[in-house]
This record gives structure tokens, C-alpha cells and sequence, in this order.
């Protein structure tokens, strides 16, 4: 069974930073993809980006140059750094999980695996 921790959230003004970070257990987790997700009040879950096993990286149009995944297979982590952040950014942010894939997946019905998210709040 694998299971997701989300860390970091929190509340910050606008133009700030936050790091996030979500511990991977249960399996080896150099061999999963893994993504960020975020889902605002009233909204659908939306993809933020995503590491491919290769270190390989995508994101969304949306946080392009101000957000950053990377991954920690020795601590089996992977974090978001997250700056120059809007009020917009707002929302309960999920980690993911896909075990393998050359391809890097950006719908959250690919992903089996979820964290319990973490609250960013963005408001001065």
C-alpha cells in the first residue's frame, strides 16, 4: 500500500513563497511519476505539474516560471516550490502518485495514489 504525507502549506501574501513537500511510503519510490494537484472552493481538480521518474518535469500554464517540482528519491519525497504566489493560487494542494509511464500524465484519473492535501491560502 502506498501511502502520500503532504506537508507545508500555510497562509502567505501575495509574492511570497511556500514549499511544499509530500513523503512517498510503501514502495520504491524512484520507479512512480509524481504530481501536484490543487482544487479551490466550488472548482474541479486541477493539474499544477508533474516529475516523471526521469526527473523529467511539466506544469501547467498557470504556475509556468514561478512553481518548480523536484524529486528526493533517497527520502523518497517530492516537493513544489512555489513563488511569486496570487491570490489565486488558493486552493487544498493534493500530491499524486502513478507507479511507471514514459508518459507524464496531467488527468488526476491516472494517478492511484493521493495525499490528504495541505490548505495555501494567498491573501494579504
Amino acid at each position: 500500500q502506498v501511502q502520500l504525507v503532504e506537508s507545508g502549506g500555510g497562509l502567505v501574501q501575495p509574492g511570497g513563497s511556500l514549499r511544499l513537500s509530500c513523503v512517498v511510503s510503501g514502495r520504491t519510490f524512484s520507479s512512480y511519476m509524481a504530481a501536484w494537484f490543487r482544487q479551490a472552493p466550488g472548482k474541479d481538480r486541477e493539474f499544477v505539474g508533474v516529475i516523471g521518474t526521469s526527473g523529467r518535469t511539466y506544469y501547467a500554464d498557470s504556475v509556468k516560471g514561478r512553481f518548480t517540482i523536484s524529486r528526493d528519491n533517497a527520502k523518497n519525497a517530492v516537493n513544489l516550490q512555489m513563488n511569486s504566489l496570487k491570490p489565486e493560487d488558493t486552493a487544498v494542494y493534493y500530491c499524486a502518485a502513478h507507479e511507471g509511464g514514459s508518459i507524464l500524465f496531467v488527468s488526476p484519473n491516472r494517478y492511484n495514489y493521493w495525499g490528504q492535501g495541505t490548505q495555501v491560502t494567498v491573501s494579504s
